[in-house]
Order: structure tokens, then C-alpha cells, then sequence
């Protein structure tokens, strides 16, 4: 599906607020909340639009240490280690990567002690070499 410049403005609106009425949508990409829902509908179908999220606060609710982990495996046994990361509620992205590393993951942590135990588990896979986030710009 190609999608043209309305369908861009609304996935920005949609990206701000997801939980933006169609009509408000509409007015500001010029069309009416019917239409917007039948290009929503439309990208969904397409699977441009994959699900709808709510945007948590880490910090308000307990987890202030964000950690960006790049590791390093030790086995060839992928799948068992995707599955992990699937299963730990701590992990907010994994990419698997070329360059330096397997994986990249972006993980929110209560305590040291949290991310301490995360660590612990991860080298059943592999090393790893981690970054503290001071301060997220964006």
C-alpha cells in the first residue's frame, strides 16, 4: 500500500496523541473523521499501523535506571535467547545488530540491584557492556 501525504499527517497526529478522535484528525488534515477512519483502518490492514501504546513515565512509576545493553553471544542458540528477552518485562526495545555486538536493548530498572540480577541472568547468553542513561534529550 503507498501511502500519500494525508496519510503521513495522520500517523504524526496519531503518534502524538493515539487516543486523538478521528474528527479532531480530520479537521486538521482537512477531511472528516469518517475518512480518517477509513484510512486508519486501511493502514492497519496494510499493517503500517501495528497496534495502538500508551507512552509510561519510567520514572513515576519506580523505574529510574535506564540502561542501553549491548551484547555479546557466546552461543549460537538465538532463538532461546530472543525468547528471554521476550519473557522480561524490563526490556522496553532488542534489536538484533550488525557491528559491534549481537543485540542492543533498551531496559528500565527499579534498582541496581534489578538491573544487577538482569545481568547475572544475561551471561547464560553471552557478555555484555552497559550504558546509564542521565538524561533522555528526545
Amino acid at each position: 500500500m503507498m501511502i500519500d501525504d494525508t496519510d503521513r499527517a495522520i500517523l504524526e497526529w496519531l503518534e502524538k496523541d493515539a487516543r486523538m478522535q478521528w474528527k479532531e484528525i480530520g479537521e486538521k488534515v482537512h477531511l472528516t473523521g469518517q475518512a480518517v477512519a477509513g484510512r486508519i483502518r486501511r493502514m492497519e490492514e496494510a499493517g503500517i499501523i501495528e497496534g495502538f501504546t500508551i507512552k509510561l513515565n519510567n520514572g513515576k512509576i519506580g523505574k529510574t535506571l535506564t540502561a542501553f545493553i549491548t551484547i555479546f553471544m557466546k552461543t549460537t542458540n538465538h532463538s532461546s535467547f530472543q525468547l528471554f528477552l521476550k519473557e522480561k518485562e524490563e526490556i522496553e526495545e532488542a534489536h538484533r545488530v550488525s557491528g559491534e555486538g549481537c543485540y542492543w536493548l533498551k531496559a528500565a530498572f527499579g534498582s541496581e540491584q534489578e538491573l544487577n540480577r538482569f545481568l547475572d541472568e544475561l551471561l547464560l547468553y553471552g557478555n555484555y557492556r552497559v550504558n546509564l542513561s542521565i538524561g533522555q534529550i528526545k
